[in-house]
């Protein structure tokens, strides 16, 4: 994955005021975006999503112009090849795992799936280890067994790249760190590049790859390592080296 981005927003909320500033260029199996909260990283996931149009600027996916500004170029969130796996997983209370993950290979009115769709469905629960629960509803389901569901619903149409908004945040300690290794993996045995969001050292520790310092609103710097664990020591002595404001 290459990520080319030049982008300005404001925000406004009565007498307070947000400038998002980020400009930078990155490429790797694994991106992630670090830095504390409020400091842009969202806002700059939803605009490489197209769930947000910046003011101005340009962002480019793999050589794609996916926003430009100046030219009017605003390709629609559907249209952009990306998977956004949200925070809250956002999963459909009253569709079946499989339904849940299946949701978007649909066809027609009614939303019904074809044999290949199905067996991209078969083939995804397999994968995670969620076969025998494919007629179960979400709320039968434990925190980590929502977020595989959300996770596979994400990458059920094979996005060029898969976008993940503090994905681990919600979880307990110990899930956390066993769920940061099965996406990692599972990313990685469908060959999907990833764009993390994170304040969280020990995610770059997992994801290691490319990463790109936010503070108030500005990229204050990029920086190469290995992707996964390997580079993932490198990135947290980084930023354990980095003066972040709102780390002290």
């Amino acid at each position: 994955m290459a990520l080319s981005l030049d982008i300005r927003k404001t925000l406004r909320c009565g007498s307070r005021e947000f400038e998002l500033g980020a400009a930078f260029e990155a490429e790797g199996r694994s991106i992630v975006l670090f830095g504390p909260s409020g400091s842009g990283k969202t806002l700059t996931l939803r605009a490489v999503a197209g769930l947000m149009a910046p003011d101005a600027g340009r962002i480019e996916l793999d050589g794609r112009c996916l926003f430009d500004a100046g030219a009017g170029v605003d390709v629609p969130a559907r249209e952009r090849g990306v998977g956004l796996m949200f925070q809250d997983y956002a999963l459909f209370p009253h569709l079946s795992v499989a339904g849940n993950v299946g949701f978007g290979l649909g066809r027609g009115p009614l939303g019904r799936l074809d044999a290949r769709a199905r067996s991209r469905v078969a083939e995804l629960l397999e994968l995670a280890g969620l076969a025998d629960l494919a007629e179960a509803k979400p709320d039968r389901l434990s925190g980590g067994q929502r977020q595989r569901v959300a996770l596979l619903r994400a990458l059920a149409k094979s996005p060029r790249a898969l976008l993940l908004d503090e994905p681990f945040s919600a979880l307990d300690p110990l899930l956390r760190a066993r769920m940061r290794r099965e996406v990692r993996s599972m990313c990685q045995a469908l060959g999907t590049p990833t764009l993390l969001i994170t304040h969280d050292p020990d995610d770059l520790a997992e994801f290691g790859g490319t990463v790109v310092l936010y503070d108030e609103g500005r990229v204050r710097r990029v920086a190469a390592f290995a992707d996964g664990p390997e580079g993932g020591p490198g990135a947290c002595g980084l930023i354990l080296g980095e003066r972040f404001s709102a780390y002290g």
